[in-house]
């Protein structure tokens, strides 16, 4: 098990959060307690970089559904960046490549 780290750089447009390690059944309330004290504006992107997940369950595919709530009652966006590979194949089976938009690196979601 990789505990998760979430660190997060502000920017003009909106938070990046860096989510590294595995976003499963224990981790996930660590994301999701993240995204309640996180502050987000009109306008902003809400962006998360996960170049370094390393494993998804499906608790972690709800807290990326939370963040995305999250940046919706903010009227903000949400962009996944750098998701892996494992993970983009099981987002685009359950369609959820059409809900999020997915970049390839935080840079190109600002």
């Amino acid at each position: 098990m990789n505990p998760l780290t979430i660190r997060q750089l502000d920017t003009t447009t909106g938070p990046v959060l860096h989510v590294a390690g595995d976003l499963d059944y224990d981790q996930a309330p660590v994301l999701r307690g993240r995204l309640d004290h996180l502050p987000l504006s009109p306008g902003h992107c809400l962006v998360l970089d996960l170049s370094g997940l390393s494993f998804c369950d499906s608790s972690g595919i709800t807290a990326l559904l939370a963040a995305r709530q999250h940046a919706l009652a903010a009227d903000a966006d949400i962009a996944l960046a750098a998701v892996p590979a494992n993970l983009l194949r099981v987002l685009t089976l359950v369609g959820l490549d059409q809900v999020f938009t997915l970049c390839p690196d935080s840079s190109a979601a600002s």
